[in-house]
């Protein structure tokens, strides 16, 4: 409904139901207006919905939204991509940026003692490392929201270096890009081994630029 009216809208909304309650939640930016809570229960109706006996009532369930509009910082982000923002040519087609990072990992292998592929695994160390040096104030501008994606390369199934390192870090409004920088590479370089590490690793540190807002806000 809202890319109808508004194409150039972003939308990134869940739903969630049980017994009696549909919540709708996420985030919105755009120009349209949608009354949310008649759709959800027109479309209820058009499931099949619409009684007590069918196992759901689109007239007497209740709906709870509750939307946001885009963090600003990523927002930034994904209107203008790295590379443009870096001042570089880039293709047309590749100047919007993208709106979230991941990679999805799904099986245990025997590569770490943690019994899971070596990316994930160091990506969770760099995000625990970034956590601890929150709470002891190590990094006293460090704010609990972060993420981290790694890349690895391997030789014979074996990880042999690192290609790419993402780390966006949540912060407060004092921290400058240079030294959330420097701070962040320092404490990567405390929990990956230096040895895989080499000068065509890629870092790329809170690649949206700002990253002010955060959390379940």
């Amino acid at each position: 409904a809202i890319l109808t009216e508004d194409p150039q809208a972003r939308v990134a909304c869940e739903t969630s139901t049980t017994t009696g309650i549909i919540f709708v939640f996420g985030e919105i930016t755009t120009t349209a207006y949608v009354d949310i809570q008649k759709i959800v229960r027109e479309t209820l109706r058009e499931i099949g919905y619409n009684s007590s006996a069918a196992g759901f009532d689109a007239d007497t369930c209740a709906v709870v939204v509750s939307i946001k509009e885009q963090s600003p910082n990523i927002g930034d982000g994904v209107t203008a991509a790295l590379e443009i923002r870096d001042g570089g040519n880039v293709d047309p087609f590749e100047t919007t940026g993208a709106g979230d990072q991941g990679m999805m990992i799904g099986y245990a292998c025997n590569e770490t003692e943690e019994l899971m592929p070596a990316p994930i695994m160091y990506a969770q160390r760099i995000t625990r490392r970034l956590a601890d040096a929150r709470k002891s104030g190590e990094v006293a501008y460090l704010l609990p929201d972060a993420k981290s994606q790694v890349t690895m390369e391997y030789h014979n199934g074996k990880p042999t270096r690192f290609e790419a390192v993402v780390v966006s870090a949540h912060h407060r409004p004092e921290a400058t890009n240079h030294q959330i920088e420097q701070d962040v590479k320092a404490l990567i370089r405390d929990v990956v081994p230096a040895e895989m590490i080499d000068d065509e690793t890629k870092f790329y540190i809170n690649p949206s630029g700002r990253f002010e807002i955060g959390g379940p806000m």
